[in-house]
């Protein structure tokens, strides 16, 4: 439920100097409440049970948007020692940054090799959606330890208000991968007409009844995932629109996961992602909240909400995602 006017304030620490030359204050300190479940190993390791998982990728750009998102899940969780992150990062350099920023928080950097996909990535609407980065979470089941079989994955621009762990208790049933499903969307709009008019292309479709979902909060079955070799379907799809004579799709990292899961969605509440708060993919216009309640607000679109602060023109909702800012200052 949307809790923004209980979130406490920040405390006033000495900004943390970085090798980047950003600042972070560093972040209030958080404990567990007295019914959260004790490590079932004693002393906890990656690997413990009692353990969520969350993975968000780190890079310059986005840097100071999963710092708060980081913040924000921390601040509403009711057992924020039992969280595990996973980083994913294509530079080592970030993780002393972290820990200054964030000294009790357990977590893990894994290195993702841009090159991996370098050759599979085709031209996209945005420049930042052709990032390298952006498909690492393709990848998450061979990042992440053979242990963790459960991960929430979250971009870089959004904040929760709610306790993460009612993400993490959704049942997944049958399906690898659970997300808020939009089945108002005009699902043909992510391909293109020509992958419409063939049937080798649009056939994927036929037993299915597909609909749009935002692969910036997913929650994801490793376990099946590795079982299914999802990565490898996810990198056929991309090896055929980059060899095709004629693009099949113009979005980014999400077509993929379209072809493969539209239809075979594991439903999640809207309320875990209000998306398209950065407006659309060109303008970033202001958008307002969609009907209903809210457990987490998500900033997809071209316009972010830092630079839209620092820019002195920010969007309503903007002042929705500052709360969990902990950027100081470049020097």
């Amino acid at each position: 439920m949307m809790m923004i006017a209980l979130s406490p304030s920040l405390q006033s620490f000495p900004p943390i100097e970085s090798s980047h030359k950003f600042s972070f204050q560093k972040a209030p300190a958080f404990h567990n409440a007295d019914e959260c479940n004790s490590p079932t190993f004693g002393k906890l390791c990656v690997c413990d049970p009692s353990l969520v998982h969350v993975a968000i990728t780190l890079d310059v750009e986005y840097l100071r948007g999963s710092i708060a998102a980081v913040n924000s899940i921390l601040q509403h969780s009711k057992c924020p020692e039992s969280i595990f992150f996973h980083f994913l990062v294509s530079e080592t350099t970030l993780e002393t940054l972290v820990r200054a920023t964030f000294p009790e928080l357990k977590f893990e950097f894994y290195y993702f090799d841009p090159e991996k996909v370098r050759g599979l990535i085709s031209s996209s609407v945005r420049q930042e959606l052709e990032q390298p980065l952006n498909y690492a979470r393709n990848y998450l089941a061979d990042l992440l330890e053979p242990c963790v079989r459960r991960v929430i994955y979250l971009d870089s621009d959004l904040v929760l208000v709610d306790d993460i762990s009612k993400l993490w208790s959704t049942s997944l049933g049958k399906k690898a991968i659970g997300a808020p499903e939009y089945c108002h969307a005009n699902f043909t709009k992510y391909f293109t007409g020509y992958f419409w008019s063939d049937s080798r292309f649009s056939g994927v479709f036929s037993r299915r009844n597909p609909c749009y979902f935002n692969t910036g909060v997913m929650v994801i079955d490793l376990g099946k995932w590795r079982r299914f070799g999802y990565t490898r379907r996810i990198e056929k799809w991309m090896e055929i629109q980059k060899t095709s004579p004629t693009r099949i799709y113009e979005l980014g990292s999400l077509p993929p996961f379209l072809l493969l899961f539209a239809g075979h969605v594991a439903p999640i509440e809207h309320r875990w992602n209000q998306h398209g708060l950065g407006g659309d993919n060109v303008r970033g216009s202001c958008r307002e909240l969609h009907p209903g309640p809210v457990s987490l607000l998500h900033w997809s679109g071209s316009g972010k909400p830092w630079l839209r602060l620092d820019s002195k023109q920010p969007c309503p909702l903007d002042s929705l995602w500052s709360p969990y800012d902990l950027y100081g200052h470049t020097t």
